[in-house]
């Protein structure tokens, strides 16, 4: 059996745009592949035990992942430590421990959720923990990222995963504006 598993950003959820038009988009097109997109916690290690719980449930199976933002670091997170998986990466965060340090304290909320957190400085530490040096096998990942990202710099995606395929798109926004016309494509890399 094909797992799809969408890995949502942070301060997302599984009612983002994206994570819903995929699960639209593949019961429409492709009802054969299972869809699966957890509600991720902020906090890095709990996040972690999910992904390795869920990753545990899908052990024998085809899984391919799309990562949305620090989906997309997570994604990679996974392609580092579960063999025979390939990602597409939306706008990725590369460094979110950078991005999480400035926000130590704040109360923040989720975009889709009443949920609230509050990030420690040990949360920017296990991030850090969880960066993969290196990636082993480049031809698992496709990145798409657009110049008009205005949460994250486009070129930090572009220099970590060179040597991957890589599509840069002009304009946009963190969002990925058009995301849908690509799932086709998406599917095929997965599950090729």
């Amino acid at each position: 059996m094909q797992h799809l598993v969408y890995v949502h950003g942070f301060l997302s959820a599984p009612g983002s745009h994206k994570a819903q038009l995929t699960q639209q988009w593949l019961a429409r097109y492709h009802p054969q592949i299972q869809y699966h997109c957890p509600h991720l916690s902020p906090y890095p290690q709990q996040a972690q035990q999910q992904l390795k719980d869920l990753m545990a449930d899908l052990e024998g199976q085809q899984v391919g992942l799309v990562g949305s933002s620090l989906g997309g670091f997570w994604s990679t997170w996974l392609i580092e430590h579960y063999s025979g998986m390939n990602a597409v990466l939306i706008n990725p965060s590369v460094r979110p421990f950078e991005f999480v340090s400035e926000l130590v304290g704040e109360t923040l909320n989720n975009y889709y959720t009443d949920d609230t957190y509050q990030m420690q400085p040990e949360h920017a530490g296990q991030l850090r923990e969880a960066y993969p040096s290196e990636l082993v096998d480049k031809s698992r990942y496709w990145v798409l990222v657009q110049t008009g990202d205005e949460t994250l710099d486009y070129r930090q995606a572009v220099e970590r995963y060179d040597g991957c395929h890589v599509t840069i798109e002009q304009g946009g926004d963190h969002g990925f504006q058009d995301y849908d016309r690509h799932l086709p494509d998406i599917i095929d890399f997965l599950f090729r």
